[in-house]
């Protein structure tokens, strides 16, 4: 059975239609029935660039990848150099800030 199984019907003007369609695009939403029922329910939908945390989480792999290096290094031959943890600690500083930064952007939107 399908979740939506209620219909409710309107009548537009092209003029009206076309503004939907435009806010739609802007949304980023192509679903005309899901965006009606988000505005019918919430009065709004929130867009979100999540471009920001895409480049966050690209850089968390580089540097698990790093660290994954380092430990197997060290396992290995029981030496790990300071350069090395000083590098590592430096981008986790980077990916803090990044973090913080896209945190607050957040929080100010909503």
């Amino acid at each position: 059975m399908r979740e939506y199984n209620r219909d409710i019907h309107m009548r537009l003007k092209q003029s009206d239609i076309d503004k939907i369609r435009r806010r739609m695009d802007e949304a980023g939403i192509r679903n005309m029935s899901a965006y009606m029922r988000k505005m019918a329910i919430d009065g709004f939908v929130v867009n979100l660039d999540l471009s920001d945390v895409k480049e966050l989480v690209r850089l968390l792999r580089y540097c698990s990848n790093n660290i994954n290096q380092y430990a197997k290094k060290a396992n290995e031959s029981g030496d790990i150099f300071k350069s090395d943890i000083d590098d590592i600690k430096r981008r986790q500083d980077r990916l803090w800030n990044m973090a913080n930064e896209i945190m607050e952007r957040l929080a100010a939107i909503l």
